[in-house]
């Protein structure tokens, strides 16, 4: 979502007739060929002010106006895409909490997959992600409240609270026989976008967990710092996205010409292009990204892009299709429209919305069994075996302190993946598979 200022809108309902003829000039005023004619207009407004007088007149309670109006102007955002809604004072409050940056929540992103509450990812190190919440999960029910029927801004409001307070979700999983019950306390969220690792000492790996606004600052220092890397892995899985500048600038980082993203909408001024720079660009270092159904909106633009330039082989699974652009349009003081304007086209041309981008090379989420080389002893190891056990026998081979051994264990460095790490993460291994190949016919051509 861009929150972007736009002139405020006044609504008044001075008369039925005075307002359908607003209106109507307006839509006239517009550029674009109005869908309906003003006729066609007039009768339904006509026909929105005659129901509301009969609710207000015959409903069993009685019904304030203004309550009556802001219900119809939710279902009517809602009905639009899953994505707009109208925010009252409360809502709207609560929106910019969000964008200062903490709050008591989850740390899970959703969105609306075939009408359904969907998880997109949890965030790495959240209250969500220690739960057990996973990518593609469906929320059935948040407490004891049903999900259906419930826009993404109504579920995410349920799940924010005050930190160290309890909430259950109750989950549909893909191959689990019942629904979950999954326990979650809540916690002031604060996301590390950027983690860097190194595999094989060649190889920078950047897991990017989201799109904040240190995105591309911490991948830029983290290129600096490891400046004889021959190849780079940027893994994508389970980011929800964030701000557009900052997938932008992270593409811009691997190209230097051509149109990284276009945006179109039906106003003129939502059409817009964003194009890659040449000053500092990196275009010969091998780049592999890895996606999952968890990977949406800024993850999808930033993979399908580097797709579209033949800058990246991709590989994981179908990213989630979120490629719509909403901006936050305020209506008096207190309330505002968040309303969907435009979509995102990658540099083909092709759309992200509900289509998603498709990996080069498909590789779901699995552990390699590995087996043991059944030859257990190698020849340039049997001679020091051999005498190593003769002295056991002889009674002489030096007692292990137990002490000793613990102290001089050799501690994890979170700094690197290992190999046996990768056994564990099928698509990280191989992403890395590929990343070698191309490191090897890279130097090929030189």
């Amino acid at each position: 979502m861009i929150k972007k200022s736009k002139k405020v809108i006044v609504v008044g309902l001075i008369s039925t007739v005075a307002t359908a003829y607003l209106f109507g000039s307006f839509a006239q005023a517009k550029s674009t060929p109005a869908p309906s004619s003003a006729k066609e207009k007039l009768e339904a407004y006509i026909k929105f002010t005659q129901i509301l007088n009969v609710i207000e007149k015959e409903y069993v309670d009685d019904v304030n106006t203004t309550t009556l109006v802001d219900k119809a102007l939710k279902g009517l955002m809602g009905n639009l895409d899953a994505h707009s809604t109208f925010m009252d004072t409360k809502s709207y409050k609560e929106l910019n909490v969000q964008t200062k940056g903490e709050f008591g929540g989850l740390g899970i992103s959703v969105g609306m997959k075939d009408g359904a509450l969907t998880v997109i990812a949890p965030l790495e190190g959240t209250p969500a992600s220690r739960a057990g919440i996973k990518a593609g999960d469906i929320i059935l029910k948040i407490d004891d409240k049903a999900t259906i029927g419930m826009n993404i801004d109504e579920s995410v409001k349920l799940m924010r609270g005050k930190p160290k307070t309890d909430i259950v979700l109750t989950v549909i999983r893909k191959k689990e026989p019942k629904p979950l019950k999954i326990k979650i306390t809540r916690d002031i969220i604060k996301i590390q976008s950027v983690y860097t690792k190194t595999i094989d000492e060649k190889i920078l790996y950047l897991h990017i967990t989201s799109f904040d606004q240190k995105v591309v600052e911490g991948v830029q220092k983290a290129i600096k710092e490891h400046n004889k890397t021959e190849g780079i892995i940027l893994d994508l899985r389970n980011n929800p996205g964030g701000l557009l500048d900052q997938a932008v600038g992270l593409v811009d980082l691997f190209v230097e010409k051509g149109v990284i993203v276009s945006q179109k909408g039906r106003s003129k001024s939502e059409n817009i292009e964003y194009k890659a720079t040449k000053a500092n660009s990196d275009t010969t270092t091998p780049i592999v990204v890895l996606v999952n159904g968890g990977s949406a909106s800024a993850s999808e633009i930033v993979s399908g892009a580097l797709q579209d330039f033949n800058r990246s082989i991709v590989v994981g699974e179908k990213t989630f299709g979120k490629g719509s652009v909403q901006i936050v349009m305020p209506v008096g003081k207190d309330e505002a429209l968040k309303l969907t304007v435009a979509r995102y086209y990658l540099p083909s041309g092709r759309t992200i919305q509900a289509v998603g981008v498709t990996p080069d090379i498909i590789a779901h989420l699995n552990k390699i069994e590995v087996q043991e080389d059944p030859v257990l002893l190698k020849e340039r190891d049997l001679k020091k075996h051999l005498e190593s056990e003769l002295k056991k026998i002889e009674g002489n081979a030096t007692k292990v302190d137990s002490n000793a051994t613990d102290a001089n264990t050799t501690k994890v460095d979170n700094t690197i993946i290992t190999e046996e790490q990768l056994f564990k993460d099928t698509q990280l291994k191989s992403a890395v598979d590929i990343m070698k190949a191309l490191i090897i016919t890279s130097k090929g051509r030189k």
